[in-house]
C-alpha cells in the first residue's frame, strides 16, 4: 500500500507489516474497511524493515496512510 487501503474485507489475523520505503509516512490500523472503523493503533511512524503487529481484526482491516511518503506490505490472514 502507498494510500489509504483495505487490506481484508474479510475477517482475520493482521500478522504484521514490511516498511519497503519511507520518508516520515504513519500509518494508523482499523478494525474495518475504512477509517471509520475502530482504530486498533494510535499513529506508527515505523522504521524500514518488518514489523510484527498481531491483531485481530472481525470487521476487516484498513490501513489510512500520512505523511510524505510510505509504501507498505501487510500480511494478513483470512479466517
Amino acid at each position: 500500500l502507498t494510500n489509504d487501503g483495505i487490506v481484508s474485507k474479510a475477517a482475520g489475523s493482521l500478522l504484521g507489516f514490511y516498511v519497503n520505503s519511507t520518508n516520515a509516512g504513519t500509518i494508523v490500523i482499523y478494525d474495518g474497511t475504512d477509517a471509520t472503523g475502530t482504530a486498533i493503533s494510535g499513529t506508527i511512524t515505523p522504521a524500514i524493515g518488518y514489523r510484527a503487529f498481531p491483531a485481530y481484526c472481525p470487521n476487516g482491516c484498513f490501513v489510512a496512510i500520512g505523511g510524505t511518503a510510505l509504501d507498505i506490505t501487510a500480511f494478513f490472514s483470512a479466517g
